[in-house]
């Protein structure tokens, strides 16, 4: 067992032991609020033997009782501990650390975790939890009776029936003689949940397959990150964040990338007899993930200028290259568009923004 220390929101220093083979699947367990990581000690050493490799969390410390304190810092470190990890884990929470876990993943939690696990959930005091389940598109098991008895604060049904991937398990429906007996029917569980959502083989993607696996697949590929822009029909500046990006030819210089025809700026893309195709470098994640969120105005406060086409090209990019429409080929739920390449600007003493299994990373020099 190691200690390692994890950022939290606002530079908070977050403790955690780090239990099990670094090769092996990863677990997150987060403990209720106002107890520390000691709490799970028993079943993250049963994990280890399982072949998990174990990440047992602290919660910051912070003063006043647990009822009345904000979730919100509480959920902001949980995201920023998830994406310092070097896969995607399976979350299991205790008590009011399922709050937490919930939010934390109630938006985007399938980039963040292979699973969440909510052992002993209590009534959400500060506001419903239904519409957090909801959103909650990824495996989740709800265990009733993990750590205590059930009693009459164990959240109702209606958050099960609200889960989109959700399945319950009731530990007091099982024979318990002895306390220990409760803590072997919870390991059952969470083995039984972990060995269907990340088994410690190799994960296999077939036809008619979860098309998650095949994503996860993909995911494998460390990619860079383009923003692909041109000119809407009334002349303004239109532009998505793409990582299907290739060269495919020097002779004549061609590259192409993929675009989803769902994009709201498919049909400009569609269209336009130019395209720019501007490669991020490090510093360039905010204007990423502009580009890449609905409802924004990704041009305010971006420095951009129009290349000898008129397409916009991103101040600050690592590479900017300004095409010729050359073709357009129907792959599925994208297309392919192919550009010619007639002017490229690049800066080369930049680092480049990359991407691996759904989060962003930075170059590592041996």
């Amino acid at each position: 067992m190691s200690l390692t220390q994890y950022k939290g929101f606002g530079g908070a220093s977050l403790s955690a032991d780090m239990l099990g083979d670094e090769n092996d699947p990863a677990v997150l367990l987060v403990p209720d609020i106002g107890q520390r990581r000691a709490m799970w000690r028993d079943v993250g050493d049963a994990l280890v033997l399982s072949g998990r490799r174990v990440v047992n969390l602290d919660l910051r410390d912070d003063a006043g009782p647990a009822e009345g304190r904000s979730l919100a810092p509480y959920v902001e470190d949980l995201r920023a501990v998830l994406a310092q990890m070097g896969s995607r884990p399976v979350v299991v929470a205790g008590g009011r650390g399922g709050w937490i876990a919930a939010r934390a993943l109630g938006l985007d939690g399938a980039h963040l975790a292979a699973g969440l696990v909510l052992v002993d959930l209590p009534v959400d005091e500060q506001g419903s939890l239904d519409d957090v389940a909801a959103r909650l598109a990824l495996p989740t098991l709800v265990v009733r009776g993990g750590l205590a008895p059930v009693n009459d604060d164990t959240i109702p049904n209606a958050f099960d029936a609200a889960l989109p991937l959700g399945e319950t398990a009731h530990i007091d429906d099982c024979d318990l003689a002895l306390a220990s007996d409760r803590k072997e029917a919870l390991l059952g569980q969470l083995l039984e949940f972990l060995e269907r959502h990340q088994p410690r083989e190799a994960m296999e993607f077939k036809a008619g397959s979860d098309p998650r696996t095949l994503r996860d697949a993909m995911g494998c590929f460390a990619t860079g990150i383009t923003i692909v822009t041109a000119l809407g029909a009334d002349g303004a500046p239109v532009g998505l964040t793409a990582n299907s990006f290739t060269s495919v030819s020097l002779d004549p210089p061609l590259l192409l990338v993929c675009i989803a025809n769902s994009a709201g700026t498919a049909p400009t893309l569609r269209a336009a007899r130019h395209f720019g195709v501007n490669v991020l470098q490090i510093g360039q994640q905010p204007t990423s993930n502009r580009f890449a969120a609905k409802g924004e105005d990704r041009f305010a406060n971006q420095p951009w200028a129009p290349g000898q086409t008129g397409v916009p090209l991103l101040g600050g990019s690592l590479v900017s290259f300004e095409c010729q429409h050359e073709s357009l080929h129907e792959a599925g739920d994208h297309f392919i568009l192919v550009g010619r390449v007639v002017r490229a600007q690049f800066e080369p003493h930049r680092d480049p923004l990359l991407y691996f299994r759904g989060k962003y990373r930075r170059l590592h020099f041996a």
